[in-house]
């Protein structure tokens, strides 16, 4: 009778513990994309991002978050996408009708101006993503839909969310964190490589893109650390809407620039402030500069020396002197930008205090 009753016990237990895992499995095939109705795996997907918005846009982190998303989707449901920033003046709804495009994400207010197109639940309060095909959209819909009721989901949005704020006032405040932006870990890699405290390399990115991976300026430069596509090219870098493709190409450029400084006798501090004035004036301005300053018997070695002599470099008589190469040089945005980022940088030492 008691061998019969300690059956009875283990049969119990067993099909409790079926019960209980059954549905844990299938939640985490969803997930992983490995449900018998994956109609996604091994595809290539074209996904644009049609949210707009750059660093003075009201949205500031929602094309990063998107982004995160989907290669998110893509890995659990065993596919490969493409991601496109989409510009103002590109319709990526129609490209998703005449199927040049498989994923187009919206924001909710302008979902309501599409027809004929499939629209998943909301990924947030802000975003919805277009699909033309129905399996697919069931399939979307699943996966946003576990993503959501994730803890993961919470963790990722919050990183998003807490990066829109004024480092300066932030820090007048006194208010602390232990994270700059969703892209600390990229940006503590890269700035190791250069042997920089990271929250230098953060308020460069910042000064650059306020964290947006949409940016763009009118002269094309792109992404976080705003790279010419010619430099993305010149470091071997394709893709400048990945943060970390981005900040590898910037931070490969600042790597050069500095290399060009470091063997010329001067502190940390004052290597930093030129390889920024090359990053954003140009090398050849600012060896203009230095030539200039030597020749006028100022100290070439000190930034703050060098932004003395540069009011005189605006002057038509700079045309006729031999030290400098290419002509007359503002220098307004320069030394503007210079001050800004050793600001964030202050800024940043006090809202996140461990390096």
């Amino acid at each position: 009778m008691k061998v019969k009753t300690q059956l009875r016990l283990r049969n119990l237990f067993i099909s409790l513990m079926v019960i209980c895992i059954t549905p844990l499995c299938e939640r985490g095939r969803m997930l992983n994309g490995a449900s018998s109705e994956n109609t996604l795996a091994g595809k290539e997907l074209i996904c644009a991002i049609d949210l707009c918005d750059d660093m003075y846009g009201a949205h500031g982190l929602e094309t990063g978050f998107n982004y995160q998303m989907i290669n998110r989707f893509a890995h659990d449901n065993g596919c490969n996408v493409k991601v496109i920033a989409a510009r103002k003046d590109e319709n990526w709804i129609d490209s998703l009708k005449q199927d040049k495009a498989d994923i187009v994400i919206m924001h909710t207010h302008d979902s309501t101006l599409t027809s004929d197109i499939a629209l998943s639940r909301n990924v947030d309060e802000e975003t919805v993503w277009a699909v033309k095909d129905q399996d697919h959209l069931k399939q979307v819909n699943v996966w946003i839909s576990h993503m959501i009721s994730s803890h993961d989901y919470e963790k990722v949005r919050k990183i998003y969310t807490s990066g829109k704020y004024d480092p300066i006032r932030r820090a007048e405040k006194g208010i602390t964190s232990k994270t700059l932006s969703p892209y600390d870990d990229v940006i503590r890699k890269y700035a190791a490589e250069l042997g920089w405290d990271w929250r230098m390399l953060a308020a460069v990115v910042y000064q650059e893109s306020k964290f947006s991976i949409n940016s763009r300026s009118h002269r094309g430069a792109q992404g976080l650390m705003q790279v010419m596509p010619q430099t993305a090219r010149y470091y071997k870098v394709d893709d400048l809407l990945d943060p970390d493709q981005n900040i590898k190409a910037g931070s490969s450029h600042l790597k050069r620039l500095q290399n060009l400084y470091i063997k010329q006798n001067l502190d940390h501090i004052e290597l930093i402030k030129f390889t920024l004035a090359a990053y954003n004036a140009g090398e050849g301005r600012v060896a203009d500069c230095r030539n200039f300053a030597a020749k006028q018997q100022v100290d070439s070695t000190r930034w703050d020396e060098i932004v003395k002599i540069i009011p005189l470099m605006r002057e038509d008589s700079i045309l006729e002197d031999e030290s400098v190469k290419l002509g007359k040089f503002q220098g307004h945005e320069t030394i503007a930008y210079i001050d800004n980022v050793m600001a964030l940088y202050d800024a940043f030492c006090k809202i996140c205090p461990e390096a």
